[in-house]
């Protein structure tokens, strides 16, 4: 996707979000936009961290017409990390498993755009961009959805189901599993107390609709999605493992339990289920649907490639694991979150079974993440927290499966110098075990620390 012809694409949208609608007998003020925060929106500054998926509450507001409003997310980061693969085969000089040479140092900033319309009353239209990020330097078109909280119907039946029922569609950020809302993401890097998120990133934009019942602290969502981050309409081919020549849609669940029990103490536990049965063409993208990157730069990344540097924009993923499950795939997230008073806890573990299009037999990946973050200060500006992340995987090296295991642990810290302003710091320690001598994360590992200065709004 071309620089210009984003640019024109988000020009058109923003043109046709000002143009006003025909009437057909509504309020003349449906002629008119303001600008003005929208409803059933999360925050993108600091009163948005404790938000999952969007409540009901703006049910309740008076409609005053189409409103337009802009959000930003903007990240500078210093890091000074060492990695190393001692013992890992052909990692001397420009071999192939040589790693990128590292020394302290900024990291170029990244950014984020929001737009977001109030189209009529309850319907939301959202715009995510991305303007600058590791992956993609130039200006890049992350997705947009249409949300529906209120139905543009008479009756008292719609007015019913508008109080418990909330529907979205378009090319957006999956809810698959809670951990998605805590991970930075581009530019924006405000709702997490870490510098990254999980070490499996089940992350993607995908072509999608949900639909959520929400009452008295019960959630559900069922969803549907084309289970990659492009759309296709070319022709596929089955491969000598791999028959299959259809791109089967992902179906996707999400249930669980969300309520303030008390005026100092929150629970949420939730469990979500990502099933693809089979899928032919570019594969599946869960954990490798991020078009931004990793905000640990170059670490444990292949340096080289065919004797030559290895472009940075290939070394988005740094410090991730992708299990590779591209052909077929299913998966479940657990997660729970509590918070009494300043002291917060969040969990998640997973279970993932697939393979990729060249494989016969499937294989299984397993996940668990805990995070422990206190808040204290006026107006809980300030936070510390630790966190431990491991991934267990089968994965198929040089033709054989091998188990293989990696651990981070994270000690963080930041101070919200007001509610869209938040400095953070970072010291990291990541290792890679049983990887064979062959793979470039053979003894790997890395640490040292990274700091942020993050503007949200």
């Amino acid at each position: 996707m071309k620089t210009k012809s984003i640019g024109l694409a988000l020009i058109a949208a923003i043109g046709l979000a000002l143009t006003p609608m025909i009437s057909l007998g509504q309020d003349q003020t449906e002629d008119i936009i303001s600008y003005g925060k929208t409803d059933f929106i999360r925050p993108y500054d600091k009163t948005g961290l404790y938000i999952f998926e969007t409540n009901k509450d703006d049910l309740n507001k008076i409609y005053t017409g189409r409103r337009i409003s802009f959000g930003a997310g903007f990240t500078q980061q210093f890091q000074a990390i060492k990695h190393e693969n001692p013992g890992a085969l052909n990692s001397l000089g420009t071999g192939v498993n040589a790693l990128h040479k590292l020394t302290p140092g900024f990291m170029t900033a990244q950014a984020n755009l929001y737009i977001d319309v109030q189209l009529a009353e309850g319907i939301r239209l959202n715009l995510t961009n991305y303007l600058s990020a590791r992956h993609h330097n130039e200006f890049w078109v992350k997705g947009g959805y249409l949300q529906v909280d209120k139905f543009p119907f008479k009756g008292q039946f719609w007015d019913d189901l508008s109080k418990i029922v909330t529907v979205k569609a378009g090319h957006m950020e999956i809810n698959y599993g809670d951990a998605h809302f805590r991970r930075p993401d581009g530019g924006h890097t405000l709702y997490s107390p870490f510098m990254e998120g999980n070490i499996m990133d089940a992350f993607a934009t995908e072509i999608a609709g949900e639909v959520y019942v929400q009452k008295n602290g019960l959630i559900g969502m069922l969803g549907f999605s084309n289970g990659m981050i492009k759309g296709h309409v070319d022709s596929t081919f089955a491969t000598t493992f791999d028959d299959n020549t259809a791109r089967n849609p992902s179906i996707y669940l999400k249930g669980g339990f969300d309520k303030q029990l008390n005026e100092d103490f929150r629970l949420r536990l939730t469990g979500s289920l990502y099933h693809n049965s089979g899928t032919a063409g570019s594969g599946l993208t869960l954990y490798s649907g991020d078009r931004t990157g990793s905000n640990y730069q170059n670490v444990m990344e292949q340096g080289y490639s065919a004797g030559a540097k290895k472009a940075y924009t290939a070394m988005y993923s740094s410090g991730r694991f992708n299990p590779g499950f591209t052909g077929k795939l299913d998966a479940v997230m657990l997660n729970g979150f509590a918070k009494y008073t300043g002291l917060e806890v969040f969990g998640t573990y997973e279970y993932a079974k697939g393979r990729n299009r060249n494989e016969v037999d499937s294989r299984v990946a397993t996940q668990f993440a805990i995070e422990g973050v206190y808040r204290f200060g006026n107006d809980e500006n300030l936070f510390a927290g630790l966190k431990y992340n491991t991934v267990n995987s089968e994965l198929r090296i040089a033709g054989n499966t091998e188990d293989v295991k990696v651990d981070r642990f994270a000690i963080g810290a930041g101070w919200f110098i007001t509610k869209t302003i938040l400095m953070k710091g970072e010291y990291v320690n990541q290792k890679y075990t049983d990887f064979p001598s062959v793979d470039f994360r053979h003894n790997g590992k890395f640490n040292g620390i990274a700091i942020e200065a993050i503007i949200a709004f």
